[in-house]
């Protein structure tokens, strides 16, 4: 049961979505399931609604927001931080699917309404919110243009790895693990390149290189 009456309508709607997403599983993400949820919430769903006036879509948003909420308490930063990068991503991403697994075709509807037109700036903001909490607890400070392009690469990845975790069939989705490590690793590579170009960079002499130009070597 939710006590409605000691939450607002922002935690509302977080507290009611993993309901709503397990009512999603048969009726879709529509009025019936969110007044399913409610019933067995004991919450009035004229109240309900009001936690979720953009439909949907903002159904959809309130149980990434239940993922997020559940992926803080679940991890201690301390002991994240004990951890290599890419162990951390890789642990960050895969409980998120776990926090939904048995509900695959709930979130089989929920990517199909993100994937809609007028629906996909909310998508992107929501990923990309969701990549910013894990790369947060992972520990990343960066404020340069790292800042930005990691959290692009990790919505993309995770974007990715829901298509394919959806519709994983595999023994203890072991497709969808496999999926995942080579995006993880393809991105280490990555950023090794990258790390190598830039000290590279910090070692280039424009005067030198000009006069060899000028003056090549016999």
């Amino acid at each position: 049961m939710v006590d409605a009456e000691d939450l607002t309508l922002d935690e509302m709607r977080v507290a009611l979505a993993p309901k709503v997403a397990a009512a999603a599983i048969f009726d879709g993400w529509s009025d019936a399931a969110l007044v399913s949820a409610a019933d067995k919430a004991g919450i009035d769903p004229a109240v309900a609604r009001l936690a979720y006036p953009g439909g949907a879509i903002d159904m959809i948003a309130g149980w990434i927001a239940w993922v997020d909420a559940r992926m803080v308490e679940e991890f201690d930063p301390e002991v994240l931080a004990q951890m290599p990068i890419r162990e951390r991503i890789r642990a960050l991403v895969w409980f998120r699917l776990e926090a939904v697994s048995g509900l695959e075709e709930a979130l089989r509807r929920a990517l199909a309404i993100q994937a809609m037109p007028q629906n996909l700036a909310r998508t992107a903001k929501l990923g990309w919110s969701s990549a910013d909490a894990m790369w947060r607890l992972a520990g990343d400070t960066a404020t340069d243009y790292n800042h930005y392009t990691k959290r692009a690469i990790l919505a993309s990845i995770y974007a990715a790895t829901l298509a394919v975790f959806v519709g994983d069939e595999s023994q203890d989705k072991a497709d969808t693990r496999a999926f995942l490590d080579r995006r993880i690793e393809g991105v280490m590579k990555f950023e090794k390149a990258k790390a190598r170009l830039l000290k590279d960079r910090e070692h280039f002499d424009v005067v030198r290189f000009l006069g060899r130009l000028r003056y090549p070597a016999h």
